[in-house]
């Protein structure tokens, strides 16, 4: 089995679970959604009204880039930045412009992040968020521009930054150019953290590959939603590489925790008020 129809496999199967709740743009409010850990079913609108965190298990759902911001963002202080940046087919390769489109249409956006300014419970942030709706979130040259531009214009304006990471990983219709991102992002992260100015790096489900060995664990503070997929490869690659069955939540976020390599966990609920302190605590340095 080759790598494109595993990871074509892996979407599908994550769609058919009902992970991907929030695929398309406008969810009627009156459409029933049935939580994937549980099973408990309520309406789009009742789960929205949870920050779609189920209310029975406690489980987070993936939601979309418009959405998270809609939570996190004070209302009508968004500004974004970028917003026309969309990729091409530069290396011509086999079905890419079909995805691209796809994902276009599906999502009504033009990658899969979108990133501004906005206020956080009143105190001025630079943001980022991730969209796994998008490609599964795959980071291509468009995605490292963006978040590159970013914290450029976060060390101008002398603005901590907010990321909200998932991602299935580099974007491989994009080759080595995609893998490029990672050392892009993480020099302009670098200089933002030169001028000391604070990085808060939130990793959701999933934050994988590319994203994972650069700039979504190189944040200040770096916090994670409770039950988010964490780490280079998924536990079916490493299974198959090193022949031995990983251990039960391996790459969990709770396990991750446990062995030092993120500092919280925060549920979704009460990330903004996790975020503000932060943001607070670490305003005037």
């Amino acid at each position: 089995m080759n790598l494109k129809t595993v990871i074509k496999k892996s979407i599908n199967m994550l769609e058919n679970q009902g992970r991907l709740i929030t695929r398309r743009k406008d969810v009627p409010s009156d459409q029933f959604i049935k939580c994937p850990e549980c099973h408990l079913s309520l309406t789009e609108k009742k789960f929205s009204e949870t920050d779609y965190v189920c209310p029975d298990c406690g489980y987070h759902m993936r939601i979309n880039a418009r959405k998270r911001l809609s939570i996190f963002a004070d209302e009508g202080s968004f500004l974004e930045t970028n917003a026309d940046l969309e990729s091409i087919d530069f290396l011509n390769f086999p079905g890419y412009k079909e995805k691209l489109s796809k994902a276009e249409k599906v999502t009504g956006e033009k990658e899969a992040v979108i990133t501004g300014t906005c206020t956080i419970s009143g105190i001025p942030a630079a943001i980022f968020i991730m969209n796994p709706d998008f490609m599964m979130g795959s980071m291509g040259s468009v995605v490292g521009e963006k978040i590159t531009s970013l914290f450029e214009l976060a060390e101008e304006k002398n603005l901590p930054v907010v990321g909200f990471s998932a991602s299935g990983g580099a974007r491989m219709q994009e080759g080595i150019t995609s893998l490029m991102q990672m050392a892009k992002v993480s020099a302009a992260v670098r200089r933002h953290s030169l001028k000391g100015l604070f990085y808060l790096s939130v990793l959701t489900d999933p934050t994988t590959g590319g994203v994972t060995a650069s700039f979504a664990m190189e944040g200040d503070v770096i916090t994670a939603e409770p039950g988010a997929l964490v780490g280079f490869a998924g536990p079916r690659v490493i299974e198959d590489t090193i022949k031995k069955k990983l251990p039960e939540g391996f790459q969990k976020a709770e396990n991750i925790l446990s062995h030092g390599f993120i500092d919280s966990i925060v549920s979704r609920r009460y990330l903004k008020g996790y975020i503000r302190r932060m943001l607070s605590i670490h305003g005037d340095e």
